[in-house]
């Protein structure tokens, strides 16, 4: 995952294309951040499960902004974030869609024979280990209340 972010990084250097070398550079920078974290703790450096969760954390974050953005009616930072999310999003799973995750959830409520939302946290420890950075998990834990309460 590193190396694939340093050659894109090169690339993008050699293309002059600002808004790439900037968001790349970004996102070695969350990276690194997330090593010197590790190090107090004893651990040499993210490895890919956390470097994906770490542009997830990015991709949410400028998701956010877009929303701020459009609020106040600011065309140009909106457009900035966007093409942020793009650049990022490369280096992610790709998402299942809604339909997907409709699927999958209910494949795994009758799989764990989930009745309750007592039986809300198996399911997403599932979801977690099976499909980390493929589902958003906001969603798919309303998804599962929904599921289990309707």
């Amino acid at each position: 995952m590193r190396n694939a972010i340093s050659k894109a990084l090169i690339s993008a250097q050699k293309e002059l294309n600002k808004r790439r070398v900037a968001t790349l550079r970004l996102m070695n920078a969350a990276i690194n951040d997330r090593d010197i974290a590790l190090r107090g703790k004893g651990k040499e450096k993210a490895d890919d499960e956390e470097v994906l969760d770490i542009l997830a954390k990015m991709v949410k974050q400028r998701d956010e902004s877009v929303k701020m953005y459009k609020q106040a009616g600011r065309a140009e930072l909106e457009a900035q974030e966007l093409e942020e999310i793009v650049i990022i999003q490369e280096f992610l799973p790709k998402q299942l869609s809604q339909e997907e995750t409709n699927k999958i959830v209910g494949e795994l409520i009758t799989e764990t024979g989930a009745e309750s939302l007592r039986d809300m946290g198996k399911i997403m420890g599932i979801l977690k280990t099976r499909y980390r950075g493929q589902i958003d998990m906001g969603k798919a834990g309303a998804l599962i209340k929904s599921q289990l309460t309707g």
